[in-house]
């Protein structure tokens, strides 16, 4: 079992909980994810406590909501397509491209043995890894920068996922990825992108086109 903190309650009288399981049925499992890893993190993590308080009574519904700073969390559907996409297992070492507010976060670290983190925006970055760290997880690497460039000294991962759109699949982010790895990635101009699946075969790289989606811009950091 891996070491994240596994969640909030799934029973009881707590409508956020009962908002929650119907959730994952009505707008995950009815929709193709089967991956039961990824169907019980989305029922444990608690979606409510990442967005902004005046939008939580909308946070068990199936759309992306704003976080601040020209943000947003992803839909609960997108979220799980993407992590089932990532074929995690127990063992897996994970790097996450848009920390954002730590909800797509927390669902990894539900399931995989490590999570490393970055995120460009300090004031999300700060604020999702005091959120994460509360809620007792104590498998995540953090760190503010261009996420872009990966984490060159944590590589390989057998993992990566970029919750940005990228108008070309970063060559860092390749190069950090294990042999049989998989890397989850929108690629694309505004406003809509198609996400894929790549996979390393040693040098080479398969490419597989998972669905069509929005996301906000990837930023990368001019070179000098």
């Amino acid at each position: 079992m891996p070491p994240g903190r596994h969640g909030g309650a799934l029973v009881g009288t707590d409508p956020l909980v009962a908002a929650r399981l119907d959730m994952v049925d009505r707008q995950i499992r009815r929709r193709g994810i089967t991956d039961s890893r990824v169907l019980e993190a989305l029922q444990r993590v608690e979606r409510h406590l990442y967005v902004p308080e005046d939008h939580r009574h909308l946070a068990y519904e199936d759309s992306a909501l704003p976080i601040g700073s020209g943000q947003s969390i992803s839909q609960p559907y997108m979220v799980a397509a993407m992590t089932e996409a990532l074929e995690l297992k127990p063992e897996s070492r994970v790097l996450e491209v848009g920390t954002g507010s730590g909800y797509q976060t927390a669902v990894l670290a539900e399931i995989a043995a490590q999570i490393y983190t970055v995120e460009r925006l300090p004031e999300l970055a700060i604020e999702a890894q005091a959120l994460l760290k509360s809620l007792g997880y104590k498998n995540i690497e953090f760190r503010i920068g261009d996420g872009s460039k990966g984490w060159p000294e944590a590589a390989p991962f057998d993992a990566i996922l970029v919750t940005a759109a990228a108008a070309q699949v970063p060559q860092p982010l390749l190069d950090q990825l294990a042999e049989g790895g998989c890397f989850v990635v929108p690629v694309g101009g505004p406003p809509d992108q198609d996400l894929y699946q790549i996979r390393r075969r040693r040098e080479s790289y398969e490419r597989r086109f998972i669905t069509r989606c929005r996301f906000v811009p990837l930023v990368q950091d001019k070179e000098h």
